[in-house]
């Protein structure tokens, strides 16, 4: 059994914004994408953020593999440097992916330190001119997300001029977290739920600059929250709720981008993990374990997905092969339904 999945860019929709999951450390891999894409052929992926040094100083491939089912994929990129990005642009290019992404919404104090991140939404100039490197050595998309502003700075006027200012280099994308970021006091955590959000300064942005393409970020967990950004905005991004609650992508193509009804199953997508993990294992000496850390909210809110859980975490089946652990797995799912 395989799901078909769309690997032609121009099939899709004029605005590839309109749906898209965002960049998450140590969650948004290259499992945990083809995982994503296996219910969602349309929504947009971003990888995880890969700093400029990573890529400049180690394991290219290791950072930049993907499977070629993954499309689109956009290519988040941390760094301050605009050589160091324009070469990486490149690189990202390169292998394939159809957008480039500059973070500057990241608060931790580890990108502080690299002096890249939500820190740089203080530097308007830095940012275009990273923008302008990276526009001038790629074709694909340049692309900017970040905050609507920096610790107790929350003036529309900040978030506006850097939204005009970046422009003007030549990114007519921009994905707006729509809380502030404090960069002292507040875990990277905190950061994500303790800033209120304001929407309504995202809107703003569109209403002042119409000809480019906003997209929203930000606690959004519902259907109707997302139409309801989608009224006034060209884009929603969504983080958490789509790791821990994946199926609902599996609606997604139908309710944002027009087509019919799958019949699609969540034990389809398992099974097709399954395969996935031992292609995995053949070509990478990947642990299946590692791949199913991803599809653990695959049966969220159903009877026996905790025992379902449990069975695909439990180290001990390690000797196993994916689709001995999946028939596990079922049986108490089974036996509660």
């Amino acid at each position: 059994m395989s799901i078909p999945v769309s690997t032609d860019v121009s099939a899709l929709s004029d605005n590839p914004w309109r749906l898209s999951v965002a960049p998450m450390m140590d969650w948004s891999d290259r499992h945990c994408r083809f995982f994503h894409r296996l219910m969602s052929r349309h929504a947009l992926l971003y990888t995880e953020m890969v700093t400029t040094g990573a890529l400049i100083h180690g394991d290219v491939a290791r950072h930049l593999r993907f499977n070629v089912e993954e499309h689109p994929v956009a290519l988040q990129l941390g760094g301050s440097e605009p050589a160091d990005l324009a070469q990486c642009a490149q690189l990202g290019e390169q292998w394939g992916y159809n957008e480039i992404n500059i973070n500057c919404g990241c608060p931790s104090e580890r990108v502080q330190r690299g002096a890249f991140g939500a820190c740089l939404m203080n530097e308007p100039q830095l940012v275009a001119d990273c923008v302008k490197a990276m526009v001038d050595v790629v074709r694909v998309p340049v692309t900017v997300k970040h905050r609507i502003g920096i610790d107790k700075t929350e003036s529309y006027e900040f978030v506006r001029d850097f939204v005009g200012t970046v422009s003007e280099a030549g990114c007519n994308t921009f994905i707006v977290h729509a809380r502030n970021a404090w960069l002292k006091g507040l875990s990277p955590k905190e950061n994500r739920e303790v800033p209120p959000l304001r929407y309504e300064l995202v809107h703003r942005l569109k209403q002042d600059f119409e000809h480019l393409t906003i997209c929203v970020n930000g606690g959004i967990t519902t259907g109707d929250q997302v139409d309801g950004q989608l009224q006034a905005l060209d884009g929603v991004m969504i983080g958490r709720e789509a790791y821990h609650n994946p199926w609902w992508l599996a609606s997604w193509d139908t309710d944002f981008f027009g087509q019919q009804p799958s019949d699609l199953t969540r034990e389809q997508v398992e099974l097709e993990m399954c395969d996935y993990m031992i292609r995995e294992a053949v070509a990478h000496g990947t642990a299946f374990s590692a791949i199913a850390r991803h599809m653990l909210g695959l049966r969220h809110g159903l009877p026996g997905s905790r025992r379902w859980r449990q069975v695909w975490s439990d180290h001990k089946l390690k000797g196993l092969s994916p689709h001995a652990v999946m028939a596990l797995a079922h049986e108490p799912v089974l036996t509660a339904a």
